[in-house]
Order: C-alpha cells, then sequence, then structure tokens
C-alpha cells in the first residue's frame, strides 16, 4: 500500500479490486480503513463488498458502477459543482463511478443521464443544468459524439469519457474514443474508454480549485510530511 498518497494527493490510496480475490481486497481495505477511515474501492464484486461490510459496516455498495464506499464520520460540506452526463443508459455504469468517485473526493455532483445526442432536445433542454456546473464530466458510447456538442454550449471544462457500448465497428469504445480525441469543440479533454473512475479525480480536482481547502476532500484532513530542510534563504 501507498501509505503516504493522502498525503502527497488529499485522499488515500484507492483500491482497484478488478483482478484481486476477495482476500487480497479485503485485507488492503482494513488496512487503509485503519489508517484513514475512509475507503473508495472500484470496480468491485458482491462478494468482495459482503467481505469487507462484515469488517466495517458503514461501507455502502454502489452497484451499477461496482464501487465500495466508506464516507468519513464527519464529513465536510462537498464544494463547487461537477454534472456528470451519459449519452444512453447503457452509458450510466461508467457515468456512476464518475459520480461516486467525485463525491466522495468531497464535490458536490448531480447527474443528467440519457441525454444523448438521438434526441438533441433533451441536452438543449438542460441548459440550466451545465451553466450551473464549475465542470462537465460527459460519458458515451457508440459514435461518441456527446462531448463535442456539450463541448460547443459550455464555456467549461468538459471531461469526455468514451464506453465501450456499442456494436462491432464501435471496436470495444475505440471509435468513440477516436471522435473525443478529435473534437472541434476546445476544452474537451479525453480520459481512457471506460475510465469513469480518472474522470471523476479530473473533475474534482478541477472544481475544487477555486477553493481554499479544495483538495482535500470532505472530512480529510492533510497533514505534513517532516522533510528535513535542505538550505536557507534570504542570505
Amino acid at each position: 500500500m501507498d501509505n503516504h498518497r493522502a498525503i502527497r494527493q488529499g485522499f488515500p490510496e484507492v483500491i482497484f479490486c478488478e483482478g484481486k480475490t476477495v482476500s487480497q481486497a479485503t485485507t488492503i481495505a482494513r488496512r487503509s480503513l485503519l489508517r484513514h477511515g475512509m475507503l473508495l474501492a472500484t470496480r468491485a464484486s458482491p462478494e468482495i463488498f459482503n467481505a469487507i461490510k462484515a469488517k466495517a459496516p458503514r461501507a455502502a455498495y454502489h452497484p451499477l458502477s461496482r464501487a465500495i464506499v466508506v464516507k468519513p464520520l464527519h464529513p465536510a460540506p462537498p464544494v463547487g459543482q461537477v454534472l456528470v452526463l451519459s449519452a444512453g443508459t447503457s452509458d450510466i455504469p461508467v457515468a456512476e463511478e464518475a459520480a461516486v468517485t467525485a463525491d466522495i473526493l468531497g464535490s458536490r455532483v448531480e447527474t443528467l443521464y440519457d441525454v444523448g445526442v438521438a434526441g438533441l432536445h433533451r441536452i438543449l433542454d438542460n441548459r440550466a443544468a451545465m451553466d450551473a456546473a464549475r465542470v462537465l464530466v460527459v460519458v458515451a458510447g457508440m459514435d461518441g459524439v456527446l462531448p463535442s456538442v456539450v463541448g460547443g454550449l459550455v464555456d467549461k471544462p468538459v471531461i469526455a469519457v468514451p464506453t465501450s457500448v456499442g456494436y462491432g465497428a464501435s471496436f470495444q469504445g475505440l471509435a468513440a474514443l477516436l471522435t473525443m480525441l478529435n473534437s472541434c469543440a476546445a476544452g474537451v479533454a479525453v480520459v481512457n474508454i471506460d475510465n469513469g473512475f480518472g474522470a471523476g479525480v479530473l473533475a474534482h480536482r478541477i472544481n475544487s480549485m477555486g477553493d481554499s481547502d479544495g483538495r482535500v476532500p470532505a472530512g480529510w484532513r492533510r497533514t505534513r510530511l517532516n522533510t528535513p530542510k535542505t538550505g536557507k534563504r534570504g542570505r
């Protein structure tokens, strides 16, 4: 475990459960909770959740995103506003991973699902929600066009997340990824296919930049490293 990640980045190491056994994931989670009192575990199976829940009764499972969350006992008020959009219902699991991640990091999160370009009126009817957000996470599979449309409507940062949803020539999300990378709308950044977690982290960091305590998630207080002085200034 990286025990100093919370010192460097303001949040403990997140557990990526895919590929880990129940025993491995539970052992890491127990150590993290003992040290930090809060937890985020992604791509977790119900079996892993049940094992962690037995050790940590406050643990909650988000079945769509497959995320396990243990929030701090005394969370601080959330900051700013992150809006997470999904093009289709099939994209919601990835969108939920982004939303759950940004939420536990300390951002206020709103969601707007099933607003893809096949029914363009749906996105146009929600201009007020988009204008109210500091940063938008836009999740889409198939043709992956929604982030470009949103990017052309707002003056906020847009984080595009391609998903592996689609038919044969979508190549498990590669088509959506290339569409987003080639967006003609300015201010659109792209993360990897199905990487809702990465989008949620980036969204929180952008969202919290205007807050003096922004990098510190709800309920977490940063400690300083006791590093030796290497020299004196002002000579």
